[in-house]
């Protein structure tokens, strides 16, 4: 067989010479698909930096080149299949076209829809880093919840539209019967999804009403931790014990939750107690130095108690109470901190002190015995009360 005739022959209806030009459209293709994206990208960033002020030439790449390579690739796909013959419109089909070119036209049309809703979907999160970027300049907790929130509302909306666009062009489908069976098959997936189901409208609550935005300190259930990401079905709370816990939204707001974030204050209250050798003039003096000290400090509310509220056998006790204005834990404890040593050094600069709970009294075979610890009990000693 000569040359010619070779590049003639005929393989599925389909020249050789067809064959190899396509496949040569294909090679390079693919071999420029990526020096063709990345120029095209860089013509775009021109465009795009006017509007997208702190996105980066290598932020805009990164989001973009992949997807544009492919849209261009598939291109190229186009250029081959018109070579080959190979039906590149619907309008092109005929009842008597070969399958194997039905089936190549139905997979590059999915090729091509997908290819395109990935630019899409792309676009959407350079919209975002854009969005994100210009927070910055003010940054809201508020922000980082709603934007993520609503890149991914829209991310779902255009999947669904790629979706549907594949089963009218691809498969023929009556799209506007299939929404309209919705309502009746709505039902079943309702039922069959209600978890999913509440958990989303959970989530609109959340945004809604805000009874908590991301970087709120929470307390749900017995669950306390920092709010992260707010997403449609679940909330992640980085807890205390710095563990990463997703809570189902519908969780979040079932439960009573306490926004720890939204505190005007953080109380600290405790029972300070002395022993029965503190005098009524000690004690005078005491409670008055630690009122003072408490008052003193800048970052105290005035609603400060410090009162002789008890008296047992063993002890005098005294009530302290009071309010620490901030909304950090550390500085909370900072505070804490600083206020008990004042009430130690007040303790001890008037000759009092606290009871000593290690103690234990004894009675001894021939009359009672002075307090002592545990550790030092004789060996025919008999405890009778624990102060």
């Amino acid at each position: 067989m000569s040359f010619p005739d070779l590049m003639d022959y005929q393989l599925l209806g389909i020249a050789v010479q067809q064959y190899l030009i396509a496949i040569g459209i294909l090679l390079a293709g693919f071999a420029l698909k990526n020096l063709v994206s990345r120029l095209l990208t860089k013509a775009l960033f021109r465009f795009f930096k006017r509007v997208g002020e702190g996105v980066t030439e290598h932020q805009f790449h990164e989001l973009l080149i992949r997807p544009i390579s492919v849209v261009i690739f598939l291109i190229t796909i186009f250029v081959a299949y018109s070579v080959l013959d190979i039906p590149v419109r619907t309008a092109e089909l005929v009842r008597n076209t070969p399958w194997f070119e039905v089936f190549a036209f139905r997979a590059y049309q999915i090729a091509f829809i997908t290819g395109v809703t990935w630019v899409l979907l792309r676009m959407i999160d350079l919209a975002v880093l854009v969005f994100m970027k210009r927070a910055l300049r003010d940054p809201s907790r508020l922000t980082n919840q709603l934007v993520p929130f609503a890149r991914d509302l829209i991310k779902l909306f255009v999947a669904i539209v790629a979706f549907l666009i594949i089963l009218a062009r691809v498969f023929a489908v009556d799209v506007t019967a299939v929404v309209g069976g919705l309502g009746i098959g709505g039902l079943a997936v309702a039922f069959a999804a209600k978890e999913s189901l509440e958990n989303l409208l959970a989530s609109f609550t959340i945004f809604l009403d805000q009874p908590f935005v991301v970087g709120d300190l929470v307390s749900v259930g017995d669950l306390t931790g920092t709010v992260e990401k707010i997403g449609f079905r679940s909330t992640r709370i980085r807890t205390v014990e710095k563990s990463y816990v997703t809570v189902p939204n519908k969780s979040m707001i079932d439960k009573p939750l306490d926004n720890l974030s939204r505190r005007t204050a953080r109380r600290v209250f405790f029972m300070m107690s002395l022993t029965q050798m503190t005098s009524s003039e000690q004690l005078h003096r005491i409670l008055h130095q630690i009122r003072t000290d408490i008052l003193g400090h800048d970052l105290v509310d005035p609603d400060v108690q410090v009162k002789f509220t008890s008296l047992t056998s063993n002890s005098k006790d005294v009530r302290v109470q009071y309010y620490v204005r901030t909304d950090s834990y550390d500085e909370y404890l900072t505070v804490m901190e600083e206020i008990n040593f004042c009430i130690v050094s007040a303790v001890e600069e008037n000759g009092a002190s606290f009871v000593d709970t290690t103690m234990t009294r004894f009675s001894g075979s021939e009359g009672g015995s002075p307090d002592l610890p545990r550790s030092l009990k004789q060996s025919g000693g008999q405890s009778i009360a624990s102060s």
